[in-house]
């Protein structure tokens, strides 16, 4: 008798192993892949990407998941090759400052047909801001501000762009509230290479990550 009930526990055990694989394979043909499309950097390579030729600029190139800016002697970055909108968009990225003590990230975009750029961590390693706004860089016009940067950190940056004003924030933090109106938008000539967006350091070696853009619906 003691035999048989081991006999049928067995069989038993049997069916429901059978069972749980077949429930298994069912919900592993159930699993969709889900693209992004707003991502502009695939965490692999530099698709897409120029590495900018600033001239004295430190080595570029990907490593796990991140895009590693070398520190150079001045400008280090990587320039958009491909469609980019104009206005009416929203860039995300995550950047870090793993060395030195300037900007880590500065993201130079179009504004219409003007260029500008957001500056973070700038002029000693605490400047955020627009460069330029009539003609004066982000430690001196109305969107300057002071922020402590951690290294080996990272900040997750968002930067608004439409056709009337330019909005960037910190993690929750925001820096940048700006109504373009009549001021005339440009960049410094260290960051022309960077048109029509690009991404820099300044004598730092800077990680970035999760580049995505997003255009808004007028």
């Amino acid at each position: 008798m003691a035999n048989r009930v081991v006999v049928i526990l067995i069989v038993l055990s049997l069916i429901s192993c059978k069972g749980g694989q077949k429930e298994q394979k069912k919900s592993q043909s159930e699993i969709v892949e889900i693209s992004d499309s707003s991502l502009i950097f695939d965490g692999k390579s530099l698709d897409g990407w120029e590495i900018t030729n600033f001239g004295p600029q430190g080595p570029v190139y990907v490593s796990v998941g991140e895009i590693i800016l070398g520190m150079g002697d001045g400008c280090t970055g990587i320039t958009w090759k491909k469609d980019f909108p104009t206005s009416n968009y929203e860039v995300t990225l995550d950047a870090m400052r793993v060395n030195g003590n300037d900007f880590f990230c500065g993201i130079t975009f179009p504004v219409g047909k003007d260029p500008c750029s957001l500056i973070i961590g700038g002029w000693g390693g605490t400047t955020v801001g627009l460069s330029s706004i009539d003609g004066m860089d982000a430690s001196e016009n109305s969107t300057t501000t002071l922020m402590k940067f951690e290294k080996e950190h990272w900040y997750h940056i968002c930067l608004i762009v439409t056709e009337t004003q330019i909005k960037a924030m910190i993690d929750s933090i925001k820096v940048v509230d700006f109504t373009i109106g009549n001021n005339k938008l440009s960049i410094r000539p260290e960051v022309e290479l960077s048109k029509p967006f690009g991404i820099a350091s300044w004598n730092t070696t800077a990680a970035i990550r999760s580049i995505r853009v997003k255009r808004i619906e007028k």
